[in-house]
């Protein structure tokens, strides 16, 4: 019996919900997720950064489990990757899953980007290429290619389990997972969030002061506060 298993055909959040996704932040996408009650996905490990803190994702996710050491099944799913895709690879602490001639490949096929626990390299190349990458390690060791894993299958990369087709949103905060039944509604309501931060945005411009727009004032107000009029001295 086989040790391995591909799946040819994702099941992937739509075209145009990715594409508003793309106009809020990671942060505001996850407080959306948190307001609505989802299950599922969620924001990875911390250790999971960007190479370039500079760009934004959003698509829907293709997959790779990969054996300690092996990027073959990374390499499978790169291939059946389509345009638009973020690749989601779920990897041990040995060989680099991901390098320079990758990221050729994935920029001309027009790939979204590229999510990675485990080892990337290659990395001053892949900053000239302005290529979206995340990472949880970086470091030049070689990978081989000839071992088991799956593609198109669910992985647990940064600590969040990540079903084929899920949206994948990264930037300069972190990367969130949204469950592609829930993208749409997610999305929409990040949107909200994104636009009335864009309105407090405009009023501190025009003199308003941040403690008063976002109730602070209010809330500051009903505890019990001591304010002396004094400078601390020991």
């Amino acid at each position: 019996m086989s040790r391995s298993r591909v799946f040819l055909q994702v099941e992937r959040a739509d075209r145009s919900v990715c594409t508003s996704a793309r106009a809020s932040s990671a942060s505001d996408l996850h407080e959306a997720m948190t307001a609505l009650s989802i299950s599922g996905g969620g924001v990875m490990d911390p250790a999971m950064r960007p190479l370039d803190r500079g760009l934004r994702i959003a698509g829907p996710a293709v997959t790779a489990f990969c054996v300690p050491g092996d990027n073959l099944m990374m390499h499978r799913a790169l291939y059946l990757a389509q345009p638009g895709d973020v690749l989601v690879v779920q990897a041990g602490p040995a060989g680099a899953q991901w390098g320079d001639l990758a990221t050729q490949y994935a920029k001309r096929k027009g790939m979204e980007g590229v999510v990675v626990e485990g080892f990337i390299r290659d990395t001053d190349f892949i900053d000239s290429m302005r290529f979206p990458v995340w990472s949880t390690l970086v470091g030049p060791s070689s990978p081989t290619k000839d071992g088991h894993g799956t593609v198109n299958a669910p992985v647990v990369c940064g600590g969040v389990r990540v079903e084929p087709g899920d949206l994948v949103v990264a930037d300069g905060d972190g990367v969130v997972v949204i469950p592609r039944r829930n993208a749409a509604e997610v999305v929409a309501q990040a949107g909200k969030r994104t636009q009335r931060e864009d309105q407090l945005g405009a009023a501190i411009h025009g003199g308003a002061h941040l403690w008063h727009l976002i109730g602070a004032a209010e809330s500051y107000n009903k505890l019990d506060v001591e304010e002396i009029n004094a400078p601390w001295r020991s």
